[in-house]
């Protein structure tokens, strides 16, 4: 297969309601997509970077410039190409995990198009749907938080994540934990505690959780073995998982006993797949993470969380858990469920109308 072509595009989604977390607050994502063309097909990648650089170092402008002069032209050199090969041809660039992940996505979605085989396939899916979870964000009081929740578990959802910061997480943990009963709970920190914190996180042992994610910083993974020790709730580690090795070397440490699978934040699909294989084999579970992607990035998240590794509900929420309007068909849960896409490559496509729509800038490539 061969490059001819590559669309950057950026696109512009409100999100339903402001999302609020330890390292800011969402409004609307500034989205990031590609789509290649080859000689056989067209394929779609979505870049999860956010507008800033928060959540990780990298933010949606640097990936459109490293696409734009390095990734990009290195992939549209190869002579035959196909997105198995991509994160060797992309090796020499050091990080911008994000951006070659969208690179990646794209490449093996016009890739399984042109096959005519599914993403779901491709990865080893063996489900034929997904349990869906819900992340609530930061909210501005308990009476909010608990508002929303009950919404939430009203409309299907099996699981709630709560997003937690120091001075927020204690009370509405054990609030939703009275009003809520037995639910299947759980909590996400987003790096925003220390060390010094194990004390105060014990306080949440008592609640029965089904995890606390990545409460410290991502590169104390030491740290989180030594806090791994002190709480009675599972550590899950999230932005301290990198790659493969990182995963295999957090459990060899007793950093984790369950991880956050992102494929956007270790590089692509493909390699999310091995870090499923790393956690299978040494018996630790696995879920998917989710970046308010739209249904580009959500229908590849489905496929990726129908492996059979992944036995806890993801953040593979329905569409209108944060956008109106979608720029695919929705996803739209049911019975607390998602459907895995079955149709070639990622098995959506974009609605043209309402992409153009939400479109704020395009870019073409010519290779």
């Amino acid at each position: 297969m061969k490059l001819t072509g590559v669309e950057l595009r950026r696109i512009r989604m409100p999100l339903v309601a402001p999302f609020r977390t330890s390292f800011g607050t969402e409004v609307d994502r500034d989205v990031l997509l590609l789509r290649v063309v080859t000689e056989d097909a067209e394929g779609w990648g979505e870049c999860v970077a956010m507008s800033d650089p928060l959540y990780s170092s990298e933010y949606v402008d640097a990936a459109a410039d490293v696409l734009r002069r390095f990734l990009v032209p290195a992939v549209a050199a190869r002579p035959a190409l196909d997105a198995a090969s991509i994160a060797s041809v992309l090796s020499p660039f050091k990080g911008h995990r994000m951006a070659k992940a969208a690179l990646e996505m794209a490449v093996l979605d016009a890739e399984l198009r042109a096959q005519n085989r599914s993403m779901a396939r491709e990865l080893g899916a063996v489900r034929q749907r997904v349990p869906c979870g819900v992340s609530v964000g930061i909210m501005d009081s308990i009476a909010e938080l608990g508002d929303a929740v009950d919404g939430y578990l009203d409309a299907g959802y099996v699981r709630i994540k709560l997003k937690i910061q120091p001075g927020w997480d204690v009370e509405p943990v054990r609030a939703v934990r009275e009003r809520f009963g037995d639910v299947l709970l759980q909590v996400d920190a987003n790096t925003a505690y220390t060390r010094a914190d194990a004390r105060h996180l014990a306080r949440l042992d008592p609640f029965d959780l089904l995890m606390i994610e990545q409460p410290l910083d991502e590169d104390d993974v030491l740290g989180h073995a030594d806090l791994a020790r002190a709480l009675r709730t599972p550590l899950c580690l999230d932005e301290s998982i990198t790659s493969a090795r990182a995963a295999a070397a957090a459990i060899s440490l007793g950093a984790c006993a369950i991880v956050n699978v992102k494929a956007g934040r270790v590089g692509g699909y493909l390699e999310a797949r091995r870090i499923h294989d790393v956690c299978a084999a040494h018996g630790v579970p696995v879920w998917c993470g989710g970046m308010l992607e739209t249904g580009l990035g959500r229908a590849a998240n489905v496929a990726l969380a129908g492996l059979p590794g992944f036995t806890l509900p993801g953040d593979t929420s329905a569409s209108d858990r944060y956008y109106r309007t979608d720029i695919t068909a929705p996803f739209v849960l049911d019975e607390g469920y998602l459907p895995v896409p079955t149709g070639p490559g990622l098995g959506v496509e974009p609605v043209t109308a309402i992409l153009d729509a939400v479109t704020t800038a395009k870019e073409w490539l010519s290779l």
